[in-house]
C-alpha cells in the first residue's frame, strides 16, 4: 500500500504530478516490483535501485512527465513506497532529438568500442541541434554513424564543445555507458585539458574559482555572477607570445563557456573569441590580424582521460593543435 493521502488539490491518476496530462508513450513499458528492502524509500530512490543504468535526475524527470505509474497511479518523486508495489515505466524517446535526421557527415573517430566513441571535433561543427542549427550537427552525424544511438538521451552526447572550439569529445553508445560517463563527469573523475591562445600575459599558473551564470543583461553571454553555478578552472602558462600567451586549462567543472568566461574575467580572453574578446580594432595590429585570420576562438581540447564505463580500464587520448591555431602561434612567436 502506498501511504499517500490524496485530496482534491492533488492530480488525478490520469494527470502527471504537476497537473499536466500524463504522457502517452508508445515506447515499450517496463514492469517492476518494489522489493521489501525498499520499504520507506522515496519513489525515485526505489526506482534508482531497480534501474541503476539510469541517472537519478533522469528518473525524476520521467516521474514529473508522468512516465512512471505506481500501482496505476502517478505520484511525486518524494512519495514513499513500502514494498510490493507494481511499477510501470514508459521511458519514451528523447524529445530533444525526435525530429533530427541522420546525415552522412564525416567524423574523425579517435577510438570506438561497444560502449564509447571518442571524437576529434573540428571547429565549426555544432554539437546539438538548436536555434538556427537544426541540421548538419554532430548529433545528426552520430545518428548516421551508429543508428541505435537514437534511443539514448541526447544521442549519447554526455558533454559539449562550443561550435568553434575544436578537440576531443566522448559519446556513449549504450545506456549503461551514458549513465556511467555522466556520473563520472559529475564526480569530477573525467580529466579534460585544453590549450588556448589568450590576449596578454597571464600569471605562470593559477586557478579561477568563480560562479558562472547567465549574463544579467546580455542573455547570449555567460558571466561570473553571484548566485551562479560553482566553477573551477586551473591554468598554467605554456609559452609567452607577442602580446599574447599559450596557456593550458584544466576543467574541474563543465559550465557553459567556462574557460572563455573565466579567462575573460581575469583580463586574458581567448584570442578570436567573438563573444568575450575585444574587437579587432581594440587589439594590437598583429593580434588583430591573427584573430581575423583565425575566424574563431583559439581554444582546443587536447586531452581527455576517463575510466572505461564497462571495464573501468583507464583511457587517455591526445589531440594535436589544429592547423589554424598552429599558424597563429607561428605568427605570434617572439624570435629567439
Amino acid at each position: 500500500m502506498i501511504r499517500h493521502q490524496y485530496s482534491p488539490t492533488h492530480p488525478s491518476p490520469d494527470s502527471a504530478p504537476d497537473g499536466r496530462p500524463a504522457v502517452d508513450s508508445n515506447a515499450a513499458s517496463q514492469h517492476l516490483k518494489v522489493p521489501a528492502s525498499s520499504a520507506g524509500e522515496r519513489v525515485d530512490q526505489a526506482l534508482a535501485a531497480l534501474m541503476p543504468e539510469h541517472s537519478r535526475s533522469r528518473l525524476q524527470q520521467w516521474i514529473r512527465e508522468g512516465r512512471v505509474r505506481v500501482d496505476g497511479r502517478l505520484l511525486r518523486s518524494s512519495d514513499k513506497v513500502w514494498g510490493g508495489e507494481r511499477l510501470e515505466v514508459s521511458p519514451g524517446a528523447d524529445p530533444r532529438h525526435a525530429t533530427a535526421q541522420p546525415e552522412a557527415i564525416a567524423l574523425q573517430v579517435v577510438h570506438e568500442d561497444e560502449a564509447v566513441i571518442v571524437l576529434d571535433k573540428p571547429a565549426g561543427l555544432v554539437v546539438h541541434p538548436g536555434s538556427g542549427n537544426w541540421n548538419g550537427t554532430l548529433l545528426n552525424a552520430l545518428l548516421h554513424h551508429h543508428p541505435p544511438i537514437e534511443s539514448l538521451p541526447r544521442a549519447g552526447i554526455v558533454h559539449r564543445l562550443d561550435k568553434d572550439t575544436s578537440g576531443l569529445m566522448m559519446v556513449a553508445k549504450t545506456l549503461v555507458a551514458h549513465t556511467a560517463l555522466v556520473r563520472a563527469l559529475a564526480a569530477r573523475e573525467v580529466e579534460r585539458i585544453y590549450q588556448a591562445i589568450v590576449v596578454g600575459r597571464p600569471p605562470v599558473s593559477g586557478e579561477i574559482e568563480q560562479p558562472i551564470g547567465r549574463h544579467p543583461v546580455n542573455r547570449v553571454r555567460m558571466a561570473v555572477v553571484a548566485g551562479g553555478r560553482p566553477a573551477l578552472t586551473r591554468f598554467r602558462l605554456l609559452e609567452a607570445l607577442a602580446g599574447a600567451a599559450l596557456v593550458e586549462c584544466r576543467l574541474s567543472t563543465g559550465r557553459t563557456h567556462q574557460i572563455r568566461v573565466h579567462l575573460e574575467s581575469i583580463g586574458h580572453p581567448v584570442l578570436g573569441d567573438p563573444v568575450y574578446a575585444p574587437r579587432a580594432g581594440r587589439l594590437a595590429p598583429t593580434l588583430a590580424t591573427t584573430a581575423t585570420a583565425l575566424g574563431r576562438q583559439a581554444l582546443h581540447a587536447v586531452e581527455l582521460a576517463f575510466a572505461h564505463p564497462d571495464t573501468g580500464a583507464p583511457l587517455r587520448f591526445h589531440s594535436s593543435l589544429p592547423a589554424d591555431i598552429r599558424a597563429a602561434l607561428e605568427v605570434l612567436r617572439v624570435p629567439a
